[in-house]
């Protein structure tokens, strides 16, 4: 009655350490490939434009992302850059004609920072038309282009002015950084750059201490965070200056509140050497990475082992299907998708009162894979974006918690692994979660074959887990016995 099997992991809980390359899923790690029937994955690729708005670090960031990235990087603003700050790149290009444009893409090597002239210290924006052939000629050579398209004066939170943020239609994804250095502190000119718009946003009073609410309302707010961003681009909140286990708390709780609106929000500390050039990557901190996670309960076989469906046994007056669905909603995900197949009119009846949008696979008698496919593709269906991850729930596992699900939830925020598991003395257990950067391949499996199958691809990393309860499934009479006898 096992459900699990021997594990050798090569990853266990705690390893691995996130970079910005990862936190923004950039290039092969948030692959671009498209689903079935055209649903994107919604990676950004090396060659991608991305631009940085908000207050808080945003050149640091986009300094320190270009120098993670494969050269050449080619960095701009739209607005003005400080003269102080242009040492950060390699070289340092001044344009201001289509010629100047030219004569400076011939040669490219490393970060470079292309701009207007310089005046009272600051590097001016380019010409508009000299801006869209920059961006084209990165995107026919496969470079990145990297974009600050706010201004904030230093501080660490503001609200954008009515010319603000100066985001080009082009752009495939916008960061909006917020410096968590603010919170409780006054909200005075001080803090925040535009104080007087920032609590109009914010439904705060002007020099009132500065809440998380109010942070996420002005991020939340068309005229805040959401302002002038393109809506084909990937939308990243990137929580800056998480310096401190109570900062890093307090991101986790915006975070949650920032997901209906962003397709991610980063918990981050960049903090560059004083006076120095921005390493690859070193001073970048990212702590934890939350994306919306969806589940697929995976109800469609006939049990003919079991000998009637073993979807509708009772576990604890409800049966089984009933039980996993309230599961994965008490663990807050984001959308739960249940499968249908054999007896799918009684299974469907057993969660009908209940937020979970069940789908019928009408070839489920090819295999498990059919179903997951069937499942999967609903899930990121449903959303406006693609989850970040999803669960494949098994229904003739009812002693499921939600536990456990919060907490590989929470460990997939820390680390991104591709595909992640409880392990239980030393066996690996269920539920597994997948990372979106497998979808497609989970989309392309055929016949009686489960994600076990694209282990060997995505080795999995394990959470140490204590319950021995995940262990055990449903297979035949006896193993139902057992069940109701372990549980009392």
């Amino acid at each position: 009655m096992t459900g699990g099997e021997t594990a050798m992991p090569r990853q266990l809980h705690g390893s691995g350490r996130l970079d910005l390359v990862q936190a923004l899923r950039i290039g092969d790690f948030g692959s671009q490939a498209c689903l079935p029937g055209g649903h994107e994955t919604r990676g950004i690729g090396s060659s991608s434009c991305i631009a940085f708005v908000g207050a808080g670090g945003k050149s640091t960031g986009m300094f320190q992302l270009a120098r993670s990235l494969k050269p050449p990087v080619i960095t701009t603003t739209t607005t003005h850059l400080g003269q102080w700050q242009t040492h950060w790149a390699d070289s340092h290009l001044i344009v201001q004609t289509r010629k100047d444009l030219e004569k400076a893409l011939q040669a490219l090597d490393g970060v470079v920072l292309i701009t207007g002239p310089i005046g009272e210290r600051r590097g001016s924006a380019l010409d508009r038309t000299l801006l869209d052939q920059l961006f084209q000629h990165c995107q026919q050579r496969g470079f990145p282009l990297l974009i600050e398209a706010d201004g904030s004066r230093g501080k660490p939170l503001k609200a954008p002015a009515d010319h603000e943020p100066s985001i080009p239609e082009f752009v495939q994804q916008v960061v909006v950084v917020a410096g968590l250095s603010a919170l409780g502190k006054p909200l005075t000119a001080e803090f925040v750059h535009r104080p007087e718009l920032f609590s109009n946003l914010s439904e705060s009073d002007p020099g009132e201490t500065i809440h998380d609410q109010a942070l996420v309302r002005v991020l939340l707010h068309a005229q805040g965070g959401q302002k002038n961003i393109p809506p084909t681009a990937r939308r990243t909140a990137l929580l800056n200056q998480a310096d401190t286990s109570e900062l890093q708390a307090r991101a986790k709780a915006i975070s949650r509140g920032l997901l209906p609106a962003f397709h991610a929000a980063v918990t981050a500390s960049l903090l560059p050497p004083p006076g120095e050039l921005l390493d690859r990557g070193e001073s970048a901190r990212i702590f934890a990475v939350h994306e919306p996670i969806g589940a697929v309960i995976l109800a469609a076989g006939e049990a003919k082992r079991f000998g009637k469906p073993k979807q509708l046994l009772d576990w604890q007056g409800e049966p089984f299907v009933r039980k996993i669905a309230h599961c994965a909603l008490q663990a807050g995900l984001k959308s739960v998708i249940l499968v249908t197949g054999a007896y799918a009119h009684q299974v469907g009846e057993a969660v009908a009162d209940l937020p979970v949008r069940v789908v019928h696979n009408p070839d489920w008698q090819s295999g498990q894979a059919g179903s997951l496919r069937c499942g999967l593709a609903a899930l990121c269906a449903e959303n406006t974006q693609v989850p970040g991850a999803a669960f494949f729930l098994l229904s003739d596992q009812p002693q499921l918690s939600s536990e456990i699900l919060r907490a590989l939830s929470e460990e997939h925020a820390r680390g991104m692994a591709a595909v992640l598991a409880p392990l239980v003395e030393g066996q690996r257990a269920n539920p597994v979660l997948f990372d979106r950067r497998t979808f497609p391949d989970l989309m392309r499996l055929e016949g009686d074959t489960g994600g076990r199958a694209l282990f060997s691809k995505y080795s999995p990393t394990y959470l140490p887990w204590y319950d021995t309860s995940l262990l055990l499934d449903v297979d035949e009479p006896e193993d139902y016995q057992r069940l109701v006898e372990s549980w009392g």
